[in-house]
């Protein structure tokens, strides 16, 4: 009675899944696992290795170029397991074939995975030319990702036999459909064209947009609407179509800062004085390296108008510096310089006042 239980065992063991013995199954688990530990192998030591080589020369490329192939690379061990598997185990007919267009599917994915990675390196050193800006290249590479896994789907399906036409076929009239009722979505994806063919401005920038007083700093120009990050770090999502209809302010592209105050004296001041205060502003303006000269218009501090309650000097001068931290800075060390010349020149700043005299009968 044993020898029967024994005999059942041994012929489950030998014969296993049509034809497939356990111990076959046992061998091909082992072939995965250790697929799977190349893999990781592949994907961190190796790339690691390369990846601190290439750390060592001046540019970025390589750096990028070598971190893109670390999945795809991953997928080479899958790929040889896979068809160690398919040849180890006594396949035929249809389980043939379907372990055959698995291995093809999987070394498709790896070859495109590997096209799609390289493109965004690729695009990016060229947004370093004068005619292919940043966020051209960013959504050049990201039209050339979908093209190259529409190919490759279109390959994996033609693998099954699928045919594509009647496909293309059904999505050409869905797309009628769905074109109708996405209007806004195509609006939005042309007017993003607009913007980066315009080169109105990039990520990184600091933008203003007059009609909605949103100001803060492009991070990212998408197909349908465009990340702006405010000045206090909350991101807002624009639409494209509002952004190519409005009026867009790029502080990022200014030559100059522009400095433009009026300050307000006592009318005590004699004319000896404010001459005095304005020659010494302007002298201080001049020769500061902190200012710089704008061809189209020249610092001055000058008396401009005779004020209800003060004498008024307007004070217009530029400012190299973009950065809002040092603008600032300069501001500061301004103001202190036009209090010390105020004080030294027997004068004082006026502010809004109103005399009332009461007269007996």
């Amino acid at each position: 009675m044993l020898d029967e239980f024994w005999n059942i065992v041994l012929e489950t063991w030998e014969n296993g899944f049509r034809g497939i013995g356990i111990d076959d199954i046992a061998i091909c688990l082992f072939i995965l696992i250790v697929s799977l530990i190349a893999r990781s192998l592949v994907s961190t030591k190796i790339v690691d290795r390369l990846v601190k080589l290439s750390a060592k020369t001046e540019t970025e490329f390589d750096d990028d170029v070598i971190e893109s192939l670390r999945k795809p690379t991953g997928m080479i061990p899958i790929a040889i397991g896979l068809y160690l598997i398919a040849s180890f185990l006594p396949l035929t007919g249809s389980f043939d074939q379907i372990a055959t267009n698995l291995i093809k599917m999987v070394i498709i994915y790896t070859i495109f995975s590997l096209f799609s990675n390289l493109s965004k390196p690729l695009f990016e050193i060229m947004g370093n030319n004068s005619w292919l800006t940043s966020a051209m290249s960013l959504w050049l590479s990201r039209v050339l990702g979908v093209v190259i896994w529409v190919i490759a789907i279109t390959m994996m399906l033609d693998i099954w036999g699928i045919e594509i036409g009647p496909i293309i076929a059904g999505l050409g009239l869905f797309s009628v459909a769905v074109a109708l009722g996405a209007q806004d979505m195509f609006k939005n994806i042309i007017a993003g064209i607009f913007i980066i063919s315009e080169k109105r401005f990039q990520p990184g920038d600091r933008i203003e947009i007059n009609s909605s007083g949103l100001h803060g700093i492009v991070e990212d120009i998408g197909f349908r609407s465009t990340l702006v990050r405010r000045l206090d770090t909350s991101p807002v999502f624009v639409p494209n179509t509002d952004l190519s209809d409005a009026q867009v302010i790029n502080h990022q592209n200014m030559n100059y800062r522009r400095l433009l105050w009026t300050i307000n004296l006592l009318y005590k001041t004699n004319a000896e004085d404010l001459e005095k205060i304005c020659d010494q502003i302007s002298s201080y303006i001049n020769t500061s390296s902190d200012f710089t000269n704008n061809p189209g218009q020249e610092n001055f501090a000058k008396v401009t108008e005779l004020g209800g309650s003060s004498i008024d000097i307007t004070i217009l001068c530029y400012v190299d510096f973009i950065s809002y931290t040092d603008y600032s800075q300069v501001k500061q060390d301004l103001i202190l310089k036009i209090m010390e010349i105020v004080k030294i020149n027997n004068s004082d700043f006026a502010f809004p006042s109103r005399s009332v005299y009461l007269e007996k009968d």
